[in-house]
């Protein structure tokens, strides 16, 4: 199979396919295994599994009639999206509108205020939400309402919304999440300034007003000097911004304007909402369109979830047999290493792979082709095992542990040590009792994480 980049979209079916089948706790029906193009060796790493479980859903999609729901929940947020632009267009429109009023006369600073102070508050709020990943900051109210549809029938069971909250999960939390509500958020300040803008500019087109300026608690030359800092950037995009007469001669209460300083307020406002307004949001909006691929790009399924070990050993090899070890832990523990290969389980495992049990009781299944060569359950028994591992140190190890105990950091140091002794890339396989019953997928995800943080690799973990 040839590799190729597996893209964003499709690996978010595939996600919602698991949470599909783990919550149903049934496969779909499709005969994945026979159906598929068969390995003995895919590297959860590589893009060859990921184009299988991308060609594994596609079927499953086709034949279970899932299109509808898995695209639902990307409907409903584009849905909401588009609702909260349009609300976003008539807010913006709605402040120009009453910040302009019915007179003739216009309150340059005052406008300033209602159109570029939220916005202003808007940006320092996200910038602070961004800088310490507080998502409750860093999205609107409009963008919080659009992520939250996807995801509000929580207790719901259906496919519809296990397909919605996986959605959710992949979509709207974490590093994609961040920069997808803040690209929704850019967009609805970007709207409701630009719709500002426009009412502002069939305002001037169809009436004359008179811009003012006035204050109560600030001294007279305060805002005469904010108007000049704010001017200083027009300049170099050609915008003449009013002179000190013209400003001091916009004061309420002074007199009528004539046609010049007009002329000027009117392009010193339509210049500052572009310059301190339009192009910030702009920017932010295509830097965070550039994160959230950059997020997308980099999204990795977790190949240590029990979903997705037990789905490759359903693709790679029919089950291994067990059998109960025939053993006491005490005779395993003296017993001599077993230099002759065991014969190949088809899962991979090297045929020489020295097998080792970390505290196995005689009830402990292994699978009939493996022989445990010895069982750490004291000091001298870890230190026996050590040996021979440098003894035989051309061998892979295959650690055996048994499933059903939670993992502790004491058998996570032991395992580690275990490893740190070969140069060659070792084996976990999670044994079962008979006289135990199903273990929860939880107890399974801490053996998977542990093999994680153990430095194993997720498609060298035999689960039975």
């Amino acid at each position: 199979m040839s590799e190729k980049k597996i893209s964003f979209v499709d690996l978010v079916r595939i996600e919602q396919l698991r949470h599909i089948e783990t919550n149903k706790g049934e496969t779909l029906s499709y005969v994945s295994v026979e159906d598929m193009e068969h390995t003995s060796n895919i590297n959860f790493e590589h893009t060859v599994f990921t184009q299988h479980l991308s060609t594994r859903a596609k079927r499953l999609i086709k034949y279970n009639a899932l299109a509808k729901p898995l695209l639902h929940p990307q409907q409903q947020f584009d849905r909401a999206s588009k609702y909260s632009l349009i609300i976003a267009a008539i807010l913006g429109g709605l402040a120009a509108g009453h910040a302009v009023g019915e007179s003739a006369t216009l309150n340059i600073y005052w406008l300033l205020v209602v159109l570029l102070g939220f916005n202003l508050l808007s940006i320092v709020l996200w910038v602070i939400g961004i800088s310490f990943n507080l998502q409750g900051l860093s999205s609107g109210i409009a963008a919080q309402l659009a992520s939250w549809l996807p995801y509000r029938n929580k207790g719901n069971n259906t496919i519809e919304s296990i397909s919605s909250r996986a959605w959710y999960e992949s979509c709207l939390t974490g590093r994609i999440g961040k920069w997808r509500i803040s690209v929704l958020t850019h967009k609805f300040w970007l709207t409701y300034l630009i719709a500002g803008l426009i009412m502002l500019i069939l305002l001037m087109i169809a009436k004359q007003y008179n811009f003012i300026w006035g204050t109560t608690l600030l001294s007279e030359n305060s805002l005469p000097e904010f108007t000049y800092i704010m001017s200083i950037p027009m300049e170099y995009l050609g915008l003449i911004a009013p002179d000190s007469n013209q400003i001091a001669a916009s004061r309420i209460g002074i007199g009528a304007q004539d046609i010049e300083a007009r002329g000027a307020w009117a392009r010193f406002l339509l210049g500052a909402l572009l310059l301190y307004g339009v192009f910030p949001r702009i920017t932010l909006l295509l830097i965070s369109s550039l994160m959230q691929k950059l997020a997308e790009r980099n999204f990795k399924l977790d190949f240590y979830l029990p979903y997705f070990i037990e789905l490759r050993q359903r693709l790679m090899s029919p089950e291994v047999k067990t059998k109960v070890i025939d053993a006491d832990p005490l005779v395993l523990k003296k017993r001599r290493v077993n230099t002759s290969p065991p014969p190949s389980i088809n899962n991979g495992i090297p045929a020489n792979a020295q097998a080792i049990g970390i505290e196995l009781d005689d009830q402990t299944i292994w699978p009939d082709a493996i022989i445990c060569h010895s069982n750490v359950i004291d000091m001298q028994s870890f230190d026996d095992t050590l040996d021979a591992i440098k003894k035989f140190n051309s061998s892979s190890i295959l650690i055996g542990v048994t499933v059903n105990r939670l993992p502790d950091r004491g058998v996570q140091r032991t395992i580690k040590d275990l490893i740190a002794s070969t140069n060659k890339e070792p084996w976990l396989i999670l044994l079962q009792k008979p006289t135990t019953g199903p273990v929860a997928n939880a107890r399974k995800l801490a053996w998977f994480r542990l093999a994680e943080a153990s430095g194993i690799s997720a498609e060298h973990v035999i689960s039975q």
